[in-house]
């Protein structure tokens, strides 16, 4: 009487054992995992004992499994290509940003020349918004009407011709409506020098040397 053959998973396993070298791609690859089982489930077929044959249901089970694990290894392979595609496509999306300025928090000038860019951000509507040019002493270097603006991000270039840069330490955002005070937040407009992609994120280089992820700078411009 021929000895009753193993389980198809420990056939699967010696089998596995003995294949080590193949190549990496047949190990995920759910058309060769199926090949495989195949013909592993020929060969307990065919060494089965005659007078204790494979349960059938057993046989749907362990065909199910397969199935199951096919899925799962198409599935992580269409996983993985969209996450390169998405990589990719945030790799696109950075570097349309070279050379756009972005807003961020802060209360200093970035200077182009004798202009100073700043830019400053309303939650409300404002008939009358003030910039404050100060020094390091905290004196008053000059002053800019911006007049009404709408709620929102608003960017401002002041003329710096005969003013030395280094004198100046900050602006201030003087906003009303009414007679009644509005909120207004100062913003750094700096340029976007280069862009890299770590880790899933894209990591802006901007013109003052500091180094921020996207989600961390408010608005381009």
């Amino acid at each position: 009487m021929l000895t009753q053959a193993r389980d198809i998973s420990q056939l699967g396993s010696a089998v596995g054992s003995s294949t080590a070298a193949s190549a990496s791609k047949n190990v995920t690859d759910p058309q060769a995992s199926q090949d495989r089982f195949l013909k592993l489930l020929v060969a307990q077929i065919n060494n089965q004992d005659p007078l204790n044959p494979m349960d059938n249901a057993q046989m749907t089970t362990q065909m199910a499994q397969i199935n199951t694990v096919s899925g799962i290894q198409e599935l992580n392979t269409t996983l993985k290509g969209m996450a390169q595609q998405y990589s990719a496509m945030q790799a696109m999306q950075g570097a349309a940003l070279i050379g756009r300025q972005a807003l961020v928090d802060g209360n200093q000038l970035s200077f182009d020349a004798a202009v100073g860019r700043g830019a400053l951000a309303l939650n409300q509507p404002a008939s009358q918004v003030v910039v404050d040019i100060v020094g390091h002493n905290g004196a008053l270097i000059d002053s800019l009407d911006l007049g009404a603006r709408t709620a929102g991000s608003h960017a401002f270039d002041w003329n710096a011709a005969g003013v030395d840069p280094a004198r100046v330490a900050g602006f201030q955002v003087r906003a009303s409506s009414g007679g009644q005070p509005v909120q207004a937040l100062p913003l750094m407009r700096l340029a976007v020098t280069a862009v890299s992609l770590a880790d899933g994120a894209v990591s802006l280089q901007l013109q003052d040397g500091r180094s921020l992820l996207q989600h961390q700078v408010r608005a381009f411009m």
